[in-house]
């Protein structure tokens, strides 16, 4: 239950800063759906049941705030937290792929949304070395798991 008025209140902070923070800081008239983001991660670990509660409480705040056709984003959040629910047998806390995922992810986002600040900046040297450091960043994150691979598969085969 604790869990569920969490996730509750994260929506609805998510929903907050959805509308009243992000349309003012909008990158090249465009912003990041966090209610998309919060309803697949929260069905993704907790299933599909909750995630397509989740799903239908984040379509109805954008439902109400928004106009066109009423039940368009309830619709689609529903579907989007029954779907991401689905691959909730294939979440594993020790499963190495997703925690080393979501980090990576974030840092290649990060490392090119300043690049091209900085491309259209004119500062193509700078945004070079960004990328540069950006790489290697990621590869001193990686380079334990591969390296943890092979010993794993070494002492698989006994070599």
């Amino acid at each position: 239950m604790r869990k569920l008025l969490v996730n509750l209140v994260m929506l609805i902070l998510a929903f907050t800063i959805q509308i009243c923070v992000f349309p003012q800081i909008a990158f090249l008239s465009s912003a990041p759906n966090l209610l998309l983001i919060v309803v697949f991660v929260c069905s993704f670990i907790e299933g599909r049941e909750r995630g397509m509660f989740y799903g239908l409480v984040a379509g109805l705040f954008m439902d109400l705030f928004y106009s066109g056709p009423f039940g368009f984003y309830t619709l689609f959040f529903i579907n989007l937290g029954y779907v991401s629910g689905i691959c909730n047998k294939y979440y594993y806390e020790d499963y190495i792929t997703l925690p080393l995922l979501f980090p990576v992810m974030r840092s290649v986002i990060l490392v090119s949304v300043i690049c091209q600040v900085l491309k259209h900046s004119g500062r193509e040297d700078q945004a070079f070395l960004t990328s540069l450091a950006g790489l290697v960043l990621v590869l001193f994150w990686i380079v334990p798991y591969i390296y943890e691979l092979f010993e794993t598969i070494k002492n698989l085969f006994a070599l």
